[in-house]
């Protein structure tokens, strides 16, 4: 449906081919309606082969009655992560990069992942909550997203109240436990209806240095 998200979408695209990153990762709600594919599957093309997991409007679980599942299991640019992960090469260091799916998250069943001694390890999962659950010192990052940054916000004193999830405790930004970083984006799109109030969609860069 039109919708300043969609412009958005397309200016992010643009800027990250733009920047060139080493890694490029998608964290999931990508479409929530079939139709929406052969624009999607175009501008994935346009990143350099992005690690992608899915979330649950791609498999129209929520609350959405104009949602409809898509069939995302064969993407013909970059890289989809159920329950996968991968070994990655870069500037002479091992990064591993596994992603979850989501259907498993949803269902509680683990997401079992061996540990190949990676220099750094990276985990794409779709909800936030993963940061409680994750086993202690597994993962170096966590990349989530999910809550749109509240999507509908109402700003009061120093704080926002999100409207769709009053009570999330990983909105967006960085957040720490035990030894591992998590970074929740704000996202680009929407649901339900299309627009934002004071949640901006965002395309983040994120610079990683040793410590």
């Amino acid at each position: 449906m039109p919708s300043r998200g969609r412009r958005a979408v397309e200016r992010a695209v643009d800027w990250v081919a733009e920047r060139q990153p080493d890694l490029v990762a998608v964290t999931g709600d990508l479409l929530s309606r079939p139709r929406g594919q052969a624009e999607l599957i175009a501008l994935l093309a346009k990143l350099r082969h992005p690690y992608i997991v899915l979330g649950n409007h791609d498999h129209a679980i929520s609350r959405d009655p104009f949602s409809r599942p898509v069939d995302l299991g064969r993407l013909e640019h970059g890289r989809l992560l159920l329950d996968e992960s991968e070994i990655v090469e870069l500037r002479g260091r091992r990064i591993e990069v596994a992603g979850v799916d989501p259907r498993t998250w949803l269902r509680r069943k683990p997401s079992g992942f061996d540990d190949p001694g990676a220099d750094l390890r990276i985990l794409l999962c779709h909800f936030p909550r993963a940061l409680e659950t994750v086993p202690r010192g597994r993962w170096d990052l966590i990349l989530a997203g999910h809550l749109h940054a509240g999507q509908i916000v109402l700003p009061y004193g120093f704080g926002k109240l999100l409207l769709a999830h009053p009570r999330a405790r990983y909105p967006e930004g960085v957040f720490e436990r035990e030894g591992t970083v998590m970074h929740v984006s704000p996202g680009l799109g929407t649901t339900f209806v299309p627009f934002r109030f004071f949640a901006r969609p965002e395309a983040t860069e994120l610079v990683l240095r040793c410590a």
